[in-house]
């Protein structure tokens, strides 16, 4: 079990509600911060740390990242 703060606690049960939860159902970092409702920048910054943790995959595309979860923390 990886440890999160509430930030990415918060982040992980809003990808969760918004469907995030396999590489056919990505979300950008705006999707989730509006979710989240919290601002974009911390969003992002914390999407970062969760990819590094193993909890969120990110996806390269050509306009925006996207985000989704390989696993519920």
């Amino acid at each position: 079990m990886v440890e999160l703060d509430p930030v990415e606690q918060l982040i992980v049960k809003s990808m969760q509600e918004i469907g995030a939860t396999k590489d056919t159902s990505i979300k950008t970092a705006d999707d989730i911060a509006k979710k989240c409702n919290r601002p974009k920048g911390l969003i992002t910054n914390k999407l970062v740390v969760l990819a590094q943790k193993g909890v969120v995959k990110r996806v390269a595309r050509e306009k925006a990242a996207g985000y989704y979860l390989i696993q519920s923390a």
